[in-house]
């Protein structure tokens, strides 16, 4: 039997007596899945792109599903936070907004607390969440399955499955989400990594194109007052204090000045 947290004061649904043939069916879309995220290469792709083919993949592993979403948190402030999500289907979209900005629960925050699958087979009375239960129900979508995504003891985010039909998710499910949840948090993981360096990376040549032309700003200043490096630097400061803005910005002013002065000579 599968280990998750079920839905309190609900006895779930029988599980179906499925035949060889289903279950062999569902496995074949469990390993198309698996080998669907084993094979996503990230290379320039947005973080974003990646997480919806994931939640593709997912859709198609898990059954019973009708919409799938993946969000991955931000650990490096005092408190988890949603950093992005992607969804198969409007409708995943708008529950995970509710979830997330509007009533701050439901499956996917419970799941990243507890770092356990979790199911709900009738939202609409399920006491865990009072204020994200009903209107979800009331877009006509009655079961969820959450699945934390966890690398070692890392947690990277989560997989939120939906179902319109009641007592959608049972043991077979969840072992089936579970199995999939493993690998697919490493290429989110690894996705995320790859994501933070290229972010890191123009953050670098953002600051050396910025050091450049503070640099040609303080080799103006000397040129035209003979004063020092250190001078010419602190006078840039000055500047950019008495106009209230960034000193790159008031750097690239000078220099743009200076280029105009130049080529304005050359004409005469």
């Amino acid at each position: 039997m599968a280990d998750y947290d079920a839905q309190p004061g609900r006895r779930s649904a029988p599980e179906p007596d499925l035949s060889s043939a289903q279950r062999e069916a569902d496995e074949v879309d469990l390993y198309a899945g698996l080998r669907g995220v084993a094979g996503l290469i990230a290379g320039g792709r947005r973080l974003i792109d990646i997480l919806g083919d994931v939640a593709e993949f997912a859709a198609r592993a898990i059954p019973g599903v009708d919409g799938a979403g993946v969000t991955v948190i931000d650990m490096s402030g005092a408190s988890p936070s949603v950093k992005a999500w992607a969804v198969t289907a409007q409708f995943v979209e708008d529950i995970d907004k509710l979830q997330y900005t509007d009533v701050r629960e439901g499956p996917c925050v419970t799941c990243m607390q507890t770092r356990r699958p979790t199911v709900s087979g009738s939202l609409g009375s399920d006491t865990r969440w009072p204020h994200f239960g009903g209107g979800v129900a009331r877009m006509g979508v009655h079961s969820a399955l959450a699945l934390p995504m966890l690398v070692g003891d890392q947690l990277v985010g989560a997989i939120n499955t939906y179902a319109r039909t009641r007592d959608a998710f049972g043991d077979h499910a969840v072992e089936l989400g579970s199995q999939f949840a493993a690998p697919a948090a490493v290429s989110v993981h690894n996705a995320r990594l790859l994501d933070h360096a290229q972010e890191r990376t123009n953050q670098l040549q953002r600051a050396l194109g910025n050091r450049a032309v503070i640099d040609q700003a303080i080799g103006i200043i000397r040129a035209r007052s003979g004063v020092g490096a250190e001078v010419a630097f602190d006078r840039l400061v000055r500047m950019s204090q008495t106009d209230n803005v960034k000193l790159h910005v008031v750097a690239e002013r000078l220099v743009e000045e200076a280029v105009r002065r130049t080529k304005a000579r050359q004409r005469e």
